[in-house]
Order: structure tokens, then sequence, then C-alpha cells
């Protein structure tokens, strides 16, 4: 791989070398490494773009690797990745995309990633988004990521945007069983003209299921947000659905919560904030010695966390 590859791969995974454990790296459409366990096997789909991910019942304490980065000017692709993860698993998943664009054609990574997790496992699901490169080209990200939870299962979702993806429709869809648990927690920033829209929709079909998506997002300059929020509870189950976002110069946040209750025994919780920062945050942070811009940076860094 060259510099920017190792560069972008750095940003979205945090890897500096080749990891421990299973991983497939793939590069500008090509696979760029790969590596299986005795627990856990990555093979190439026949049909179509992309890896099916295959976690064997019982595997603890493992970690799989599947970042993609684009270095190529213009180069465009839809990738499809299905996780078959067993019963009684633990283990973590690191995905992302990194774009690096010195064009003037769009790069685009269009991503399909499909989980089937097993009763009783647990799933952390790391997933970064990075755009960068000094040419006029827009950097495009659309991640669809669509959820089934067998009895009992547990998955955690971490999803961040912070830096340089002019536009992005990110997708997330969930169905739960008895007992199954999804807690959500996505990070967004936009600046200058970018756009980014959020869609959640999750069907708490099992009795006792429960989910819990939190997003935060900052939008600065003329960049705009729309998040869209749908929750079914279909059970005797719960539901929590949260936007928060702070809006700065000329950005434009929409925040769109619908709940259905199709059980009396469903508890469905939204709540919504948009709003600047806080003039006495700001304040309290320059009588300690940062500037205006300094203090608002903190600010930010610390509601992104």
């Amino acid at each position: 791989m060259d510099i920017i590859q190792e560069q972008l791969l750095a940003e979205i995974a945090d890897l500096h070398g080749v990891p421990e454990g299973a991983y497939n790296i793939r590069a500008n459409g090509e696979m760029a490494g790969r590596n299986t366990t005795a627990h856990i096997d990555i093979v190439t789909k026949t049909d179509k773009p992309g890896i099916d991910i295959i976690i064997k019942p019982g595997t603890k304490n493992e970690s799989v690797h599947i970042p993609v980065v684009l270095s190529k000017a213009g180069y465009q692709e839809m990738v499809y990745n299905d996780f078959i993860v067993g019963e009684d698993c633990d283990v973590t998943i690191i995905a992302g995309c990194g774009i690096h664009n010195g064009g003037d054609d769009e790069a685009r990574h269009d991503g399909i990633h499909e989980f089937h997790i097993g009763k009783n496992s647990k799933v952390r699901y790391v997933e970064k988004h990075y755009g960068q490169g000094d040419g006029n080209g827009q950097r495009v990200m659309n991640p669809t990521t669509i959820l089934h939870l067998d009895e009992n299962a547990y998955l955690i979702m971490e999803s961040t945007q912070i830096k340089g993806v002019d536009s992005t429709h990110r997708i997330t869809k969930g169905d739960l069983k008895e007992g199954a648990r999804l807690d959500i927690r996505e990070n967004i920033m936009t600046h200058g003209h970018q756009v980014a829209t959020t869609e959640f929709e999750v069907d708490l079909n099992g009795e006792n299921c429960s989910a819990d998506v939190v997003s935060r997002s900052v939008a600065r300059d003329q960049s705009k947000q729309d998040f869209y929020s749908v929750m079914n509870g279909n059970a005797a189950c719960k539901g929590h659905s949260e936007c928060d976002a702070i809006i700065m110069d000329d950005a434009s946040v929409k925040a769109s919560p619908a709940l259905s209750a199709n059980n009396v025994d469903a508890s469905l919780i939204h709540e919504a904030a948009i709003g600047k920062i806080a003039g006495e945050q700001l304040i309290k942070l320059m009588t300690l010695g940062l500037t205006e811009a300094e203090a608002e940076e903190r600010i930010i860094s610390g509601f992104l966390k």
C-alpha cells in the first residue's frame, strides 16, 4: 500500500501496520490483504463485490478489521458485506471507509453491511468515515447497515464521521427478537457546503427487547444535516431515540422523529435538541486563557466524544 492509503487506514481504523486477528483490507476495489483465524473466516463473494464474514459459535475475545480505502481520483464502487455471527460469541468488528480525492471527478463508496447476530452473542461494531484530498471532486459515502438480532443478542454500534465527507446518506435498519438489545452511538460533524442525511428505523419485535439510538452532531458554515428516526414497538419493549445537535454559522439541522407503539406494553421515548453553543460555556473557557476559537473547538470535541 502507498503512503496515502496507509494514512487513510490510520484515520479510519487506527491501523499502523498489520492488525492482529482476522482482517480484510480493500483498496481501490481490490483486496490489499487478508487473514483468517480458526474461528473467523472471510470469503469473497462470487456474485457481486464484497465479502462474507463468518464467525463461528462460541468465539470470544476476537476481532476482525474490514477497512476500505479509495485513493484513485474519481473511483466509484458498491460493496456488499454480510456478517454471520454464531451463537454465544463476544467479538469486535472494526470497519470504516477513507477516501482521498485529488481530482475533479466524484469519488464514491456505497456499502451495504448486513448482520445476522446469533442468540446470546455480543458484538461491538465500530465504523468510521473520513475524507481528504485537495481536488475539487466530491467525496461521497453512503453506508447502509441492516441488523438482525436473535434472542438475547446485543449489538453496540459506534458510527463516526468527523471530517472531509462532502455528501452522505446513512441508513440503519434493525429488527430485534426477544430479549435482544441494540445501542447505537452516532457522531457527525459537517462544514463548508457538506450534506449529511441519517435515517434510523428499528422494529422492536420481541418481548423485553430494547433499543437506544443517540445521534450527536455539529453543523458548521453552510452545511446541512437531516435526521430521521423511526421506532416501532411491536411487543412489550423499550425504545429510546435522541438527536442532539450544535448549529453554527449559517448551517441548518432538521430532526424528524417518529414513534409507533403497536403493543400496550411498548415504552418509547424520543428527545431532540438543536441549538448554538451557550455563551456562558465560551466565557468560562476564555477566562481560563483560551481564545474564542479555541474554546469552541474544546466544547465541540467534548460534545462529540
